[in-house]
């Protein structure tokens, strides 16, 4: 195991400061950086301890937040906005790229769940990215979700839109739970949601369970599977069996897609890759042993 020491950075981005924080292995060489964009309404404490797993390899590790999430500037907070996001990441890369312990032509994205889909968007673009690792990644809204009705769902289609208007009004949003109870208005109701949950509460957690879900109309028509086809570099796509939040026959697309695409998947839910420890030790020997091979190092 490498010794590491954690550092607070910040970059500029749209509308404000970007915050974030460099994981680098004590070591007297640049070493490649592990970029990691985090999901739908997440903040980057929630990927702390995957940074941590990847220095702890003699990997770099970035997180950061997004704006207007976390620590990150950004008005009216709580806003997922899918362009935003990608510049944000691109923002991030650079960053990565400008510090003197970092390989800038060694760069790997890490994307976790609509934060996968943002990875293989951005890399599709960037030729000096050297590798990808999806987990549990977006690539489209399932045809049912856990938990949901058609009533259910035409409640919070309606909330959705509610919230588009006042944006485009320039109103305060309409904001709703990420994770709600069964039949309340939230982006997601699943039963292993709660005890995700569960484990983002504090004080210190930078995490809110409250979102604008305007994002939703966005991702509509998001198409990470276009990127991924365009994609030159290794792409690891890690997904979980049971997941119905980003179901196989939909993100397994995208390793299908990428013509240097790998599939792995592992029991358990969405939320799994969060709350079960041994899923997360697992999954994160793979994508070790993958960003080795991509990048050439040994073992």
């Amino acid at each position: 195991m490498t010794a590491s020491t954690a550092i607070d950075v910040s970059f500029p981005g749209e509308g404000g400061t970007r915050s974030g924080r460099l994981y680098r292995p004590d070591v007297a060489h640049p070493v490649p950086c592990v970029v990691m964009c985090s999901g739908f309404g997440s903040t980057m404490d929630r990927l702390f301890a995957w940074a941590q797993t990847f220095a702890d390899a003699g990997l770099a590790a970035l997180v950061f937040d997004y704006g207007s999430f976390g620590r990150s500037d950004g008005d009216p907070r709580q806003v997922v906005d899918i362009n935003g996001q990608l510049a944000d990441v691109r923002a991030a890369v650079a960053c990565a790229r400008a510090d003197e312990a970092v390989d800038a032509d060694r760069i790997v994205l890490w994307g976790n769940s609509l934060g996968g889909a943002h990875a293989i968007t951005v890399a599709a673009d960037d030729p000096r990215i050297a590798a990808v690792v999806a987990q549990i990644p977006f690539n489209g809204f399932p045809r049912r979700v856990e938990g949901r009705s058609t009533a259910h769902t035409l409640r919070l289609m309606s909330a959705i839109l509610w919230d588009a208007l006042r944006g485009k009004a320039g109103l305060r949003p309409y904001y709703i739970p990420l994770v709600g109870e069964p039949g309340q208005v939230a982006i997601t109701n699943a039963a292993a949601a709660k005890d995700h949950v569960r484990t983002l509460s504090g004080e210190q957690s930078l995490w809110r369970n409250q979102v604008a879900p305007r994002a939703t109309l966005q991702m509509m028509r998001y198409r990470p599977a276009e990127s991924a086809a365009r994609l030159t570099v290794p792409l690891l796509v890690c997904l979980a069996a049971d997941d119905a939040e980003t179901p196989q026959e939909l993100s397994g697309q995208l390793a299908e897609r990428a013509p240097h695409g790998q599939l792995k998947v592992y029991p358990g839910t969405h939320f799994s890759f969060y709350t079960d420890a041994q899923t997360r030790r697992t999954v994160a020997v793979d994508q070790i042993a993958f960003i080795n091979e991509a990048l050439g190092l040994a073992p």
